[in-house]
């Protein structure tokens, strides 16, 4: 263990020695660094900062049912699941394309519209300035960096915005065939019982009554004391006699259809309701303000990894061919 303790003890020595002998090229190569990074550092374009957060809404909906959850209210905030969806949009081209539209991106980060790969370098651009994380409180922080303080905010409040557009517009493209035919089924259950009811009417026309007026029929027949009166109450009762059962299944039918149509209006006003409904799906915690102070480039930090960097690189080069040398002369 001692050994081992002396060994490295001496190679540290052997290090410290090396390098003081190429203290000049490891000097000037270090300042050399130095030198470039500082100029490199001060030709790159600031960026400033724009911040939003959003939470995530924990129902896009609203309920017709009785049995609605609590947990499904409007006021709540949504958990991990919803965070992650909203995320998930967040990141889409669908919100990418509405951004490069509105603010003119391409030319903006000065992309060629006839450049061949103008899409891959664009979308590169985009990833590089437009960031979306998920917070471990489960909140999303939006941030936008871009050389010019007010276009970075508006961008990252336009994300915002766009949030409840894409959302809505993705929501409709389901909801919508739905209700259509929740639309169509309502009005065939509609149309079937005009039908049924228009039937009913013409039978009424000719005299037919429902099964409780029936039995008045054959008292007032048995009643009447003139051979007009009996003749008439005698046409009515064969008439009810002849079409009496058919209006029966009718008025049967025209019962199941109004029971049918009133149990089907919860589905079509939830659907309806889910297909013409713009809802808000998120909560504004933090709109983005105009930054006052660039966040990169970080000069000092630039400079300090050049540094550090080209020192190393240097003592590695230097070292690795100072062992070339004397392997070479081993040989």
């Amino acid at each position: 263990m001692a050994e081992n303790i002396d060994d490295l003890r001496q190679e540290s020595r052997n290090l410290l020695i090396f390098i003081w002998r190429k203290r000049l090229i490891i000097g000037m190569v270090t300042f050399l660094a130095v030198a470039a990074s500082v100029v490199t550092s001060l030709m790159m374009t600031p960026e400033y900062r724009s911040t939003a957060i959003v939470f995530p809404a924990a129902t896009s909906t609203v309920s017709f049912s009785e049995q609605r959850q609590a947990k499904a209210s409007s006021m709540d905030f949504g958990e991990e699941e919803q965070a992650e969806q909203l995320l998930q949009i967040l990141q889409s081209s669908r919100i990418r394309n509405k951004i490069v539209a509105q603010f003119d991106l391409f030319n903006h980060y000065e992309i060629d519209s006839k450049d061949p790969n103008k899409n891959y370098k664009l979308t590169r651009e985009y990833e590089g300035h437009f960031q979306f994380t998920r917070t471990r409180y489960g909140s999303i922080t939006i941030d936008v960096w871009d050389r010019d303080s007010v276009l970075a905010m508006q961008m990252a409040n336009k994300v915002v915005q766009l949030i409840d557009t894409v959302k809505n517009a993705m929501v409709q493209e389901r909801t919508w065939p739905a209700f259509e035919i929740n639309k169509r089924k309502k009005q065939m259950l509609e149309d079937e019982q005009k039908t049924i009811i228009a039937e009913m009417d013409s039978l009424s026309q000719l005299g037919v009554v429902s099964v409780e007026a029936r039995a008045n029929l054959y008292s007032a027949y048995n009643q009447s004391k003139n051979p007009a009166d009996r003749a008439f109450f005698k046409e009515q009762i064969d008439m009810n006699l002849k079409y009496g059962a058919k209006f029966d299944g009718l008025e049967m039918l025209r019962d199941e259809k109004i029971v049918k149509l009133t149990k089907f209006e919860d589905s079509y006003e939830q659907s309806e309701s889910d297909a013409n409904t713009l809802f808000n799906h998120k909560f504004v915690v933090e709109d983005a303000v105009v930054a006052d102070k660039k966040d990169k480039p970080r000069r000092m930090l630039t400079v300090f990894l050049a540094t550090v960097g080209a020192f190393f690189f240097i003592v590695f080069a230097l070292l690795v061919k100072e062992r070339f040398a004397e392997i070479r002369k081993m040989a």
